[in-house]
């Protein structure tokens, strides 16, 4: 951060941030645990940071005035756009590492007709995901949990892994670790979801007031994913570490690691996925047409890469 002469500009902002308890989440969770965040921001700011367990939550938190950024998948984004012009795409985090898990023995979309499948909210990307997927194949669903397969939100994302087990359901669509856990638990992956799974997205009125430490966001942001590629065990230790410090208790290693294995950690936020998990949600009616035109602002992470020496990004 740049230090700055005169009182108003010298008092450290609180900068409160969201994020998921999901191993697609690991960049966040492991600047916090190597103090990323703490570091770059130095004195401009201290972090307030929140763990949710979907992001159309913590969307609902963002618009209201008690987030100023947020690690999120792209629906929640969108819809937040579309809502309330008032965020910014600033970075991508990750990519892929969300599947559609079922039981053994059922291998088309055909087979769930009448069969219950969680998702962790409803409109959120594994949910719009797993509608869309079902209706390419001639399945219907509806938002009140009808059609031809019911589709049951479940929250946390831990209770949908415990309801597969018990067989209570015939499967869903989750983001790593669960789906990885589904599997672990005797399911068969129909689907590997494909495209951004998450962003990293602040208020146009944070970013206009603080770029300085939105900046600060963004190193830590790009120094966890570095060092998600130099360090991978112990990116995923210090990952498991911090989603334990949420969650009460650590995931088994090989659980994380495989979860690590399915997951592309990259700065880039994927914009023609972006387009596509729009145009999807669209076409399920859980989204009005949206202009997604200016929902990006990649220049701070792009004078963030070339400090880093790595590529430049476009949107």
């Amino acid at each position: 951060s740049t230090s700055t002469s005169g009182a108003a500009a010298s008092a450290p902002v609180t900068v409160r941030l969201g994020f998921l308890s999901n191993i697609t989440h690991a960049p966040a969770l492991i600047a916090l645990k190597e103090g990323f965040f703490t570091k770059a921001l130095g004195s401009a700011g201290t972090l307030k940071a929140t763990a949710f367990s979907a992001g159309t939550e913590e969307t609902t938190a963002l618009l209201a005035g008690q987030l100023d950024a947020a690690y999120v998948g792209p629906n929640p984004a969108i819809t937040a756009w579309q809502k309330d012009a008032n965020i910014q795409i600033i970075s991508g985090a990750a990519t892929g590492g969300a599947s559609i898990v079922v039981k053994k023995g059922i291998t088309s979309a055909a087979q769930l007709k009448g069969k219950s499948l969680a998702t962790p909210s409803l409109g959120n990307t594994q949910d719009v995901a797993l509608r869309y997927w079902l209706k390419q194949n001639g399945v219907t669903t509806n938002t009140t949990g009808g059609g031809d397969a019911f589709i049951k939100p479940t929250k946390p994302n831990s209770a949908a892994v415990l309801q597969f087990k018990s067989g209570q359901i015939a499967g869903g669509s989750e983001p790593a670790p669960y789906d990885i856990q589904m599997v672990q638990d005797g399911g068969t992956v129909l689907l590997k979801e494909p495209g951004v799974t998450t962003l990293l997205i602040v208020t146009k009125s944070f970013l206009a007031a603080h770029p300085a430490v939105v900046s600060d966001l963004l190193k830590a942001q790009v120094q966890a994913n570095a060092f998600i590629k130099s360090n991978p065990t112990q990116a995923q230790a210090d990952a498991n570490a911090e989603l334990a410090t949420y969650t009460g208790k650590p995931l088994k290693p090989d659980l994380v690691a495989a979860s690590f294995k399915e997951i592309t950690f990259t700065n880039d936020p994927n914009a023609a996925s972006l387009k596509t998990a729009a145009d999807q949600a669209v076409s399920l009616g859980l989204l009005q047409p949206v202009n997604l035109d200016g929902i990006y602002a990649l220049d701070p992470l792009n004078t963030v890469l070339a400090a880093a020496g790595e590529s430049q990004i476009s949107s």
